[in-house]
């Protein structure tokens, strides 16, 4: 593994003293806790990526689309505890710390406010760093060659990975080399309404021709789950796991996007608005989502 860059290692510091503001995540019915897992790790220049999925295409939810590994809480887990289950549950990443390949170890870093998704799940981005240098050893390894093939994509349809400071730009960075198309073909953003105000849709076009991507590796129908990527020189990221890692990259560089974008962090206020109005209780009605009327309801409150 190459050493960590400066830039990279204030990064990782950042993260590791951010504190969270209160969050109303613990006190959601258990029906509406999610939680996701943002993991980084160091390429072969030193620079951090993170690790994204392409659901697969026979989900009943947000099929085809990039997410980041995570679901649903069960009883007693904190959020922490939820990622890293879903996360073994869906690529494979194992669960235990001992059950990981050595040199890597995983690092809790720190968590983001709470978001509100149009389902009414409230999820919690829980940030880690894959470390992949033992310095009691001295073993080292590379992850995006290493761990990341050795992955099974068990109920998604492909893991890949994206550069964190690239979250910031509105192009491919320079130093990724042989990307496919233009540099400009690297972000897309407009304005929609959606938390009773304007709200930036990030869509991010991520090359998959420079790296490793992990696809079903075991029944023909999980591997015809992936059929809709065959071909696809960039995967897309948008919506909530858009908005979520760009959140991550300002706090880790410290730094702003260039293009237009919601200055705050996650929904925690406009979740305890729609808790007064009523919603977010235990009980969660199949296709239930929400409406602007509600949500100019409980913005007025």
């Amino acid at each position: 593994m190459a050493t960590l860059t400066a830039e990279s290692k204030d990064a990782l510091d950042r993260l590791r003293a951010y504190k969270p503001p209160p969050t109303i995540w613990q006190d959601m019915p258990l029906s509406r806790k999610a939680a996701v897992l943002i993991l980084l790790f160091a390429d072969q220049k030193g620079d951090l990526r993170v690790v994204v999925t392409m659901r697969a295409s026979s989900l009943s939810s947000y099929s085809g689309q990039a997410a980041l590994p995570g679901g649903k809480a069960e009883q007693g887990e904190s959020a922490w505890e939820c990622a890293r289950r879903e996360a073994s549950e869906e690529i494979g990443l194992p669960q235990r710390d001992d059950k990981i390949p050595k040199p890597f170890r995983i690092e809790h870093l720190t968590e983001m406010p709470t978001n509100l998704a149009k389902t009414e799940l409230v999820v919690r981005p829980c940030i880690a760093f894959l470390h992949s240098y033992d310095e009691n050893t001295g073993q080292s390894a590379n992850a995006g060659e290493q761990l990341l093939p050795r992955l099974d994509a068990r109920e998604v349809a492909a893991v890949f990975s994206l550069p964190l400071k690239n979250l910031l730009y509105k192009q491919d960075l320079p130093n990724e080399p042989n990307l496919p198309g233009k540099p400009s073909d690297w972000y897309r953003g407009s304005w929609t309404d959606w938390h009773q105000h304007r709200w930036r849709m990030h869509n991010f076009f991520v090359p998959v021709t420079n790296q490793n991507v992990t696809k079903p590796k075991r029944t023909d129908t999980q591997k015809a789950a992936a059929d809709h990527l065959e071909g696809l020189e960039r995967y897309r990221v948008f919506g909530m796991t858009a908005r979520i890692l760009t959140d991550a990259a300002r706090q880790a560089y410290a730094q702003e996007p260039e293009f237009e974008h919601n200055s705050h962090f996650g929904d925690e206020d406009m979740i305890k608005r729609l808790q007064r109005l009523g919603r977010l209780g235990e009980i969660r009605k199949r296709g239930e989502e929400l409406t602007g009327d509600i949500l100019r309801k409980a913005a007025n409150l």
